[in-house]
């Protein structure tokens, strides 16, 4: 390997779904174990796999077992390895027809072969069954999935259950969703607030990640629509002119933080927006301030000596971005880049999978060379 050249290696267990492994550069060479494969032998099994920048992406050349088993080769033409590079603007997957909706304490969408999994973030547009009906209040809010259904349907987290959303039917022309490929460049920002429950603190619920941490210092941006005015930032009863921030004092998961706010007397908050108010609607936000943000991760006892920050897009796991050390109080870029490995099929063993089953034990390694020669 000459000066420039870059190698990483790792392990993921495998949910059947593509895995995105991130990386602090983009490989120009991949390939893979499946350890499960190879310590139980089975028809499509595929224990190895193997990836050049040359053979174009989703492309992988695989060893497969046949019903014997014996190992035999196949090649991967589509949904095989792939890399990528974010860049500093979101990015998004293909505009997919929205079939219809279910209202409820959480919001369902049906929309054919979506291909999302839970934890992706996605975006709608268009969520008009007519021009006085439908559920567009939800347009252009960043969605968490927090369930998938089937092939067919998902959920995200948002009470549509009153009178002001209409379910969508026949895939109205307009209705649209699109995944947001890389979701988190920043964090923490400002998160859409989805629900708040009221008390001697108060609980926040956000559409998708919020990336805070306890201690972290947070302020409100509510318009009156939406209810529980009194937590926005300013004015300052007691202070004039001075912001009125709260504290996380508990981070329950992903979308839901407590903060040190008393708001047993506040106004209730609410989704139930008319769809004639859509026009020019702002969104409820609780956004970070101060100096306590995720930055990086406190080095302690066992701890790793330059820990890269983390996130946590789904439940309670955290995951190391592509950076190095952070200060404790910084805001995190996360421009993320690294590759893919898919779930996609042999040419020849139409029932292989790159990827592997659910439960499988992948280890990888991803280089960067420095010098190609035709």
């Amino acid at each position: 390997m000459a000066e420039y050249s870059r190698m990483a290696k790792g392990k993921f267990t495998s949910t059947g779904a593509a895995q995105v492994v991130n990386l602090p550069f983009k490989p120009d060479y991949i390939e893979i174990i499946n350890y499960s494969a190879v310590a139980t032998p089975a028809n499509h099994g595929v224990p190895f796999a193997k990836w050049d920048a040359n053979m174009g992406q989703g492309f992988a050349v695989e060893e497969v077992f046949n019903a014997t088993p014996v190992l035999t080769t196949d090649i991967v033409s589509s949904n095989g390895f792939s890399t990528f590079s974010a860049g500093q603007l979101l990015q998004f997957g293909p505009a997919k027809q929205v079939v219809a909706s279910t209202k409820g304490t959480t919001t369902s969408f049906q929309v054919t072969s979506h291909g999302y999994a839970v934890g992706d973030v996605v975006l709608f547009e268009g969520l008009f069954q007519s021009s006085t009906t439908g559920m567009p209040q939800m347009n252009g809010i960043p969605f968490t999935v927090i369930t998938v259904t089937d092939a067919n349907n998902f959920i995200v987290n948002w009470n549509s259950n009153n009178a002001s959303y209409t379910n969508l039917s026949a895939s109205p022309a307009s209705a649209k969703v699109k995944k947001i490929l890389y979701p988190y460049l920043y964090f923490p920002g400002a998160s859409v607030i989805s629900a708040i429950t009221l008390g001697s603190t108060t609980t926040i619920d956000t559409a998708s990640a919020h990336n805070f941490v306890v201690g972290q210092e947070v302020a409100f941006h509510i318009p009156s629509q939406w209810g529980t005015v009194e937590l926005n930032s300013l004015p300052n009863i007691l202070t004039p002119g001075a912001p009125v921030y709260g504290y996380v004092i508990a981070v329950t998961d992903f979308n839901t933080v407590v903060v040190n706010i008393d708001s047993s007397a506040y106004t209730a908050f609410t989704t139930n927006i008319a769809v004639a108010s859509v026009p020019g609607l702002s969104f409820p936000q609780i956004a970070a301030v101060g100096d306590v943000n995720t930055g990086g991760v406190q080095i302690s006892s066992g701890s790793a000596l330059y820990p890269s920050p983390q996130f946590m897009p789904i439940s309670t796991t955290q995951f190391s971005t592509i950076n190095g050390p952070a200060v404790l109080g910084s805001f995190v870029n996360n421009t993320s880049q690294g590759f893919i490995v898919g779930a996609g099929a042999g040419t020849n063993d139409s029932s292989s999978v790159l990827v592997g089953a659910n439960g499988n034990v992948i280890y990888w390694r991803a280089m960067l060379h420095d010098m190609s020669i035709p």
